[in-house]
């Protein structure tokens, strides 16, 4: 997953560094670079932030089901 952005980085540091002025390489980095880039990878790692919910919440319901199993077999 992360060939892409890697990728994307060296494209935008070669652009930035083609640049005219410091302040033009900066606003490119930033705006070519790293806005897309984090707006990129938030929007992939959706899925995988969503399964790791999806099983802690399930590891959780399986805690709280066996502490009452528990609780239920000694009184």
């Amino acid at each position: 997953m992360y060939l892409i952005p890697i990728a994307w980085l060296y494209v935008v540091v070669l652009v930035a560094a083609a640049e005219d002025t410091v302040i033009a390489a900066i606003l490119t980095l930033v705006f070519w670079g790293l806005a897309p880039l984090a707006l990129f990878l938030w929007l992939f790692g959706t899925p995988a932030r969503r399964r790791r919910r999806l099983e802690r919440e399930a590891r959780e319901e399986t805690h709280v089901r066996n502490d009452r199993a528990e609780t239920g077999a000694d009184q």
